[in-house]
């Protein structure tokens, strides 16, 4: 880039190139110093520098072999990359290309980092899940969390129907600097929480129910509609969109 922009400017100063013709030259050239072509994808690399994490590959809908060489051209530019949504028989695939990645099989996602992941930040961030049958979606948003270098609280299964299991781990809850509750069926958990908390909740629904749950979108409702001030909420299984939004959170406490 920094050839091709002296060279732009040497034109310039020589008379061959006129200036407007040296602004669109520029320009392009900074769009292709922030891309990597690979045929099927375009890949941000300079997303990073202006958001503070890089591009993640969502892996659903992509072969292995294209997760695979998503993941190694971005591992040239980052210090780590991570993969949501990709299933065991793709992870392996992707695994063999990358050497240093690591399949998180709950949560579905592939990790690799250049050296460990530190954890960067003080406190914590809780994520509150209402079922087993949740996990799924909650692991997502715990792993996304860890690699932005949050810590994560883990409180699984406490979901209304017992509701006396929320009440025996509020400390653990109320510690957190930010709370992401997952829950399926009605979706009750979030404002039950947000009513005891001060805290940011980020609130996913999921698909986990029976018919009348179509597909989480009365959990969706539920959460939207919530009495309880505070609750934001992401799509239905969302987990990656929340754990991120509730890391950028916590990285604006942590700098305070």
């Amino acid at each position: 880039m920094n050839e091709r922009l002296q060279n732009i400017l040497e034109r310039v100063a020589n008379g061959s190139l006129a200036p407007a013709d040296a602004e669109k030259a520029i320009a392009g050239a900074a769009l292709g110093a922030s891309v990597a072509e690979l045929g099927f994808a375009t890949l941000d690399t300079q997303r990073e520098k202006r958001t503070g994490f890089p591009e993640v590959v969502f892996g659903e809908g992509k072969t292995a072999e294209q997760i695979a060489a998503i993941m190694k051209k971005l591992a040239e530019t980052s210090d780590r990359v991570l993969a949501t949504r990709v299933a065991p028989e793709k992870a392996a695939a992707a695994s063999a290309a990358l050497p240093g990645v690591t399949y998180h099989e709950t949560a579905r996602a592939l990790t690799w980092f250049r050296k460990p992941i530190l954890k960067v930040r003080d406190g914590y961030v809780a994520v509150v899940c209402a079922g087993t049958s949740d996990l799924p979606v909650a692991e997502e948003a715990a792993v996304t969390l860890e690699c932005m270098g949050s810590h994560v609280e883990r409180v699984y299964d406490v979901g209304v129907a017992g509701i006396h299991r929320l009440f025996a781990r509020l400390d653990t809850i109320r510690g957190a600097s930010v709370i992401v509750v997952v829950a399926g069926m009605e979706g009750a958990l979030a404002s039950v929480v947000g009513g005891l908390v001060d805290k940011p909740i980020i609130a996913v629904p999921t698909s986990v129910g029976y018919g009348a749950n179509f597909g989480g979108l009365s959990a969706l409702l539920t959460m939207l509609n919530s009495c309880a001030p505070g609750v934001s909420v992401v799509n239905i299984d969302n987990g990656f969109g929340a754990g991120y939004n509730a890391g950028i959170i916590h990285s604006h406490i942590a700098k305070r």
